[in-house]
């Protein structure tokens, strides 16, 4: 597992042991950052299952402004912040240890960005979005990510919050959220 572009290009990342953590791919990975490469720098971004933190390290790399990451394990938020240090991008970035669906109840900042990549076999992610569009955390314009097994079929979701386009990778999509200006603003 390493960073694929940026700053921080080329750096090998830790990895958690065991079963718990499932890293995306660096083939999803690489195409999920071809999917948001204009929505990146000097960007907000919020990575909710922050697992080792690749996903909101290769934010950083890429330009992103600062990267929240979330994770309800202490080894995984230990895990994250020491891949910072190897990357040199711990000035950008704040670790949550807590659990996502708390973090988002009394969150009050938005982010730009949001990196959903929940463990798949869970309602995480439903509950996640329900909760995310519930308390309106996406800025105007803002872009969700969410990484899913294929097969599975998303929520609807309640304006501003529209679902875009999805890409497929095998056992894997990533499917595209935007929130949209209010209607005042268009």
């Amino acid at each position: 597992m390493r960073v694929i572009s940026g700053t921080a290009r080329g750096r090998k990342l830790k990895e958690l042991q065991g079963m718990d953590t499932r890293p995306t791919t660096d083939k999803v990975k690489e195409s999920l950052f071809n999917i948001i490469q204009f929505e990146i720098e000097g960007r907000r971004v919020l990575d909710l299952f922050g697992g080792t933190g690749q996903l909101g390290i290769e934010a950083l790399s890429r330009g992103a402004a600062h990267c929240t990451f979330v994770d309800q394990r202490r080894e995984a938020a230990a895990l994250i912040r020491e891949n910072l240090k190897l990357t040199g991008l711990s000035d950008r970035a704040r670790v949550v240890q807590g659990e996502a669906l708390s973090f988002l109840q009394s969150c009050r900042e938005k982010f730009d960005v949001i990196l959903l990549d929940p463990p798949y076999h869970t309602d995480l992610m439903d509950q996640a979005l329900e909760l995310a569009v519930k308390i309106d955390i996406l800025s105007e314009n803002g872009i969700m990510i969410c990484e899913t097994m294929a097969q599975r079929v998303l929520p609807e979701l309640d304006r501003p919050y529209e679902w875009g386009r999805e890409y497929r990778y095998g056992q894997i999509k990533l499917t595209v959220c935007r929130r949209l200006r209010s209607e005042g603003g268009r």
